[in-house]
């Protein structure tokens, strides 16, 4: 019988493992080449992988929740077009395998041998084989197990739950044994979240995978960077016009429907050109100054999750080549079919918080980046024009930018230079300009 290995394949840059988060494909179902196989999830994006082959799928070596390696098998099938692979056969072998726990214990600290114990999964929480092997060999007990919080799927505990539990249960085990004087710092300490107790009435809703790393990378961008946030109206009638005068043509021309957001990202970049020291990152305290200028655009996903693809060298595209990247972009976004590297490298971020009726927000930067543009709701108001005649008043549409920037690198007057050139690239849009 012919087999086929199918590997979890390099998912992007510094992406090392997933998890299975779904299989599309059952054990003794045919599979098409590149038809979608499984579903698995990174700290980057969450993505459907295809079929390296045709065949049938006998053997699913990871199960659900369960963390991959890049390069790891995780299917095999059969191209002779029979299912040789019994219930028995295809059982998950991450059950049989030996599981080795690295654990860095203090050299004082007596060392104890763990107790197997026996734990199961209940109708409320499931554990895999190789959660319960892990358990088992440690000597973690069931309450202690349903005492940990999983970040997979469901909330369920994945291996590296269990093997950041034991890391901490060693940590603080050889705390306990060798006391020694903390000296009095100026370092904060992590504040404690207040319990919440729920009434009979309120509903529980879990945390989904993608909304608990969104957390903690906010939490993480405002203790990593003192924020700072600069405001600036900007008079944006011409663009209004311009976009209003030219989308039917555009759209007509292109394929493609012409939005403000590749308008207001092409601004971005010129003021970028002109204010290099915004397009940095800091390592340590060195700082990196950006020679590609990649502009993520924040996006709001069906789950009202939030995701930021990026395009990759913005400066190097004419307004029609950001509208397209900007659309296929988003509608990838909506769809669940961005790949890795379509969300990693980006060097400065706009969020156009105006989609949702805001004039403006306080936007929190998205590290290592140490700036971030949020763009207001464009709105008809009353305001002074000025003429050779004098002065009058007229309708005119207008905006607000917000530029939050991390003080650490980026003063004051950088970034309110900065958010201030922005709005002159929009009120000085030439409404007579071809695209």
């Amino acid at each position: 019988m012919a087999e086929i290995e199918i590997r979890l394949p390099k998912m992007g840059e510094s992406v090392t493992e997933a998890t299975i988060t779904n299989w599309l494909k059952n054990v003794g179902e045919s599979v098409a080449l590149d038809e979608p196989l499984v579903e698995v999830a990174t700290d980057k994006v969450d993505n459907e992988l295809p079929s390296e082959a045709a065949g049938i799928l006998i053997k699913q070596l990871f199960q659900k929740d369960e963390v991959a390696q890049v390069g790891d098998v995780i299917a095999i099938l059969s191209t002779d077009g029979t299912d040789s692979a019994t219930p028995k056969e295809n059982a998950q072998p991450t059950e049989n395998k030996p599981v080795v726990v690295e654990k860095t214990v203090n050299e004082n600290t007596p060392v104890t041998s763990a107790v197997p114990t026996a734990v199961v999964s209940s109708s409320n929480r499931f554990y895999s084989p190789l959660v319960k092997s892990i358990a088992s060999q440690e000597g973690i007990s069931q309450t202690e197990l349903d005492s940990i919080v999983g970040t997979g799927s469901e909330g369920r505990v994945t291996k590296k739950d269990i093997l950041a539990h034991i890391s901490g249960r060693s940590n603080q085990a050889a705390v306990v044994e060798t006391p020694r004087v903390i000296e009095p710092t100026n370092t904060a300490h992590k504040p404690t979240p207040i319990p919440v107790i729920p009434s009979g009435t309120d509903e529980i809703i879990e945390m989904d995978r993608m909304r608990k790393l969104i957390a903690d990378h906010m939490v993480m961008s405002k203790s990593v960077s003192p924020h700072v946030t600069s405001f600036v109206e900007a008079d944006v009638t011409n663009l209004v016009h311009w976009r209003n005068k030219v989308k039917k043509e555009f759209s007509a021309r292109e394929g493609e429907n012409i939005t403000f957001t590749p308008i207001f990202i092409e601004a971005v970049v010129r003021a970028i050109q002109d204010f290099p020291m915004i397009n940095v990152s800091v390592n340590g305290t060195t700082i990196i100054k950006k020679k590609d200028i990649n502009i993520g655009m924040a996006t709001a996903l069906p789950s009202g999750n939030l995701i930021v693809p990026v395009i990759k060298n913005a400066d190097r595209l004419n307004i029609v080549g950001l509208t397209k990247a900007v659309n296929e972009l988003a509608n990838n976004a909506r769809n669940n079919k961005l790949k890795p590297e379509d969300i990693q490298g980006g060097t400065y971020t706009i969020t156009n918080v105006g989609t949702f009726g805001n004039v403006m927000g306080t936007p929190i930067i998205n590290q290592p980046q140490v700036a971030i543009l949020a763009l207001g709701a464009i709105r008809k108001v009353p305001a002074v024009i000025e003429t050779p005649e004098g002065d009058f008043i007229g309708i005119r549409q207008k905006m607000y930018l917000s530029h939050s920037y991390d003080h650490r690198v980026v003063d004051g007057a950088l970034g309110g230079q900065f958010v201030r050139r922005v709005a002159d690239y929009l009120e000085q849009f030439d409404i007579n300009r071809k695209f």
